[in-house]
């Protein structure tokens, strides 16, 4: 394959030459140095997730964490005149960081480029994508490109751990003007990946290892956009006690691109007997006991690897204080409304008899579900923190504390941002978990790059915040998906009886709220005892007074602690009005390379694509 540069000038020849006298200076010290990081090569692309519905499109990639950067492949089936990839903060096809492959009928080029508030489409003056190479193929048509994870550049997106809504299209027809091109005219699709994974090895499974499938019992998958399914699986009476240390999704071959997430749920081990159900999870059909079956022991979305536990944790299954019955949950993503589909998806278990040293659990973090935590109508990013106070980590964690390694954000519709942060002596220690681009549609357990440690004493701090900017309603917490919740599941080891450590607003500071806001704009007070909180939050005069003055008291006052046990009890101790944890220094990311001045771009124009041929 040949890539060539569209336009060649003197600065661009005076370039060459330095960089020539730059690499002779390279090669003259490379004996006294330490050799650099090695790129991952085009057989090395662990990472692969189909874009569109029919599967025409396939983005495969790896990640270089010495370089900072992402090397990706993306796979045409049937090339036309040119396909367009891109980023952007939540799927819109507008204000997005673009590649480009285009033909303008004689030649095809490939290019860094974004698009404007209009979805008007402008060549990058600094292009950051570097072109490896393209081919072509019987199979179809591939390029292999990288770019850095932050280049600096205001137009492009910085590639961040957490959700990436990347955008695809097609294109039809010549491009003989970039700035003809107009991508909110395209028929572009969304697809959120992680783009950044750990790079932590893959842990070894014991030789004693059986599998287990709890999989969608053969069915036709609806012909309509979304569809979530849900079917009631029955472990095998007494059933001793094993681990789950492996889990990966099962997917029937054919419906990768349908098949959007999978979850198994454990029932509650009060249930003895929970209703046989295979069908729709929203159906009016469906036995209410179902709603009982909430404790995630699995959870995979489109694109995600198999999930393995730490070496000396595992996942209780089976055994005293757990449940026979577990429920599968398929979401169908359909818009192609192909019908006649069959399916028998799932999540393969993969467990041992062999229990290892510690059992792993789960733990709730966040916000209690309840309405006095609220968000106000039209609202661009209103901010809500839940806490996990030192006094509740010092009352029931053990001295040597727990080791977090993996977890699973939740908000529902309104939520865009969640960040859990580990706060000890005042000071932000470590990030457990952040997703500046989260999205409801694609909740995934997530490995951690580096296991947290809490010890007694710690505390931990989940803030999310909220677009309520389509809302005309104020937005209360609770189960509902248009009331609003901010979770952090996290997964850590060894097990406690700490189950849940949430908090809310003190409800006494929530009504002087509600009596001060309506005496300013008139009223005579509150009556809180003949309203409920949702009936007060509606009747609130929605203004940048009362919106302030709400995040103010959410930020301010004392708080409600949920420090609760398996039993759903409260750990002893006094958790009422207590005081909102202090962050007296916040924790500082490291600059990328760009930031300072370590990296430039491949080149300041598109680049010439002849690709080569095999056969």
């Amino acid at each position: 394959m040949r890539l060539l540069n569209k336009d060649l000038r003197l600065q661009d020849i005076v370039l060459m030459y330095v960089t020539l006298l730059a690499a002779l200076v390279v090669l003259l010290v490379a004996p006294y140095q330490a050799p650099s990081a090695v790129a991952p090569s085009r057989n090395t692309l662990p990472y692969s997730v189909p874009l569109d519905p029919a599967g025409q499109l396939q983005l495969s990639w790896n990640i270089s964490y010495p370089r900072q950067e992402v090397y990706m492949e993306l796979r045409a089936k049937e090339l036309r005149h040119g396909i367009l990839l891109g980023m952007s903060d939540w799927g819109e096809a507008t204000n997005a960081d673009l590649v480009l492959l285009w033909d303008d009928g004689q030649k095809s080029y490939f290019g860094d480029a974004w698009s404007d508030a209009e979805g008007r489409v402008t060549l990058d003056r600094q292009q950051d994508y570097q072109l490896l190479e393209a081919q072509n193929s019987p199979k179809g048509f591939t390029l292999l490109f990288r770019r850095p994870f932050n280049t600096c550049d205001p137009n492009d997106y910085v590639i961040e751990e957490g959700t990436v809504h990347v955008i695809y299209a097609m294109l039809d027809q010549p491009i003989r003007s970039l700035q003809k091109l107009n991508v909110s005219r395209l028929q572009t699709g969304v697809q959120r990946i992680l783009l950044l994974r750990p790079d932590t090895p893959t842990p070894s499974l014991p030789p004693d290892v059986r599998s287990l499938e709890v999989l969608a019992p053969d069915i036709i998958i609806p012909s309509q956009e979304t569809t979530y399914w849900c079917h009631m699986y029955q472990l095998p009476p007494n059933m001793p006690k094993h681990h789950i240390v492996m889990y990966e999704a099962v997917v029937t071959p054919g419906n990768e691109a349908i098949v959007h997430h999978i979850e198994v749920f454990e029932c509650s081990p009060q249930m003895d007997t929970v209703p046989q159900y295979s069908g729709s999870c929203d159906s009016k059909m469906k036995p209410r006991k179902l709603n009982y079956c909430r404790h995630v022991l699995a959870a995979w979305a489109l694109g995600a690897e198999p999930f393995y536990y730490p070496s000396d944790a595992g996942l209780p299954l089976g055994g005293e204080g757990s449940s026979r019955f577990l429920r599968l949950e398929v979401h169908y993503h359909n818009p192609l409304l192909i019908s006649g589909r069959r399916d028998s998806s799932g999540i393969r278990l993969w467990y041992t008899p062999s229990l290892r040293r510690s059992d792993a659990g789960i733990m709730e973090l966040g916000l209690v579900y309840t309405p006095v935590m609220a968000i106000p109508p039209h609202q661009r990013s209103f901010p809500l923190t839940g806490y996990c106070t030192a006094a509740c980590t010092r009352t029931a964690l053990p001295p040597g504390g727990i080791h977090i390694f993996a977890s699973q954000l939740h908000t529902h519709l309104a939520g865009r941002t969640v960040r859990t942060v580990l706060v000890r002596g005042g000071k932000e220690v470590e990030v457990v978990q952040e997703d500046k681009h989260y999205s409801t549609h694609y909740q995934i357990i997530r490995i951690l790059r580096k296991m947290v440690t809490v010890l007694p004493g710690d505390a931990l701090v989940t803030k999310c915040t909220y677009n309520t900017e389509d809302r005309d309603k104020p937005t209360v917490g609770g189960f509902g998906i248009m009331e609003e919740m901010c979770v952090n599941y996290v997964h850590y080891y060894p097990r406690t009886q700490l189950e849940l450590c949430k908090s809310h607003v003190e409800p006494g500071y929530l009504q002087k709220y509600f009596s001060l806001i309506n005496r300013f704009h008139g009223g005579e007070g509150c009556s809180c005892s003949q309203k409920t909180v949702e009936e007060e939050f509606s009747s609130v005069s929605w203004d940048s007074f009362s919106e302030g003055v709400l995040n103010s008291l959410y930020t301010t006052s004392p708080i409600s602690m949920h420090c609760n046990q398996s039993t759903a009890e409260l750990f002893p101790g006094d958790w009422e009005k207590q005081k909102i944890p202090e962050v007296l220094e916040e924790l500082q990311r490291w600059p990328y390379p760009c930031e300072l001045g370590r990296t430039a771009p491949w080149s300041t124009g598109p680049t010439e694509v002849q690709p080569d041929h095999t056969g």
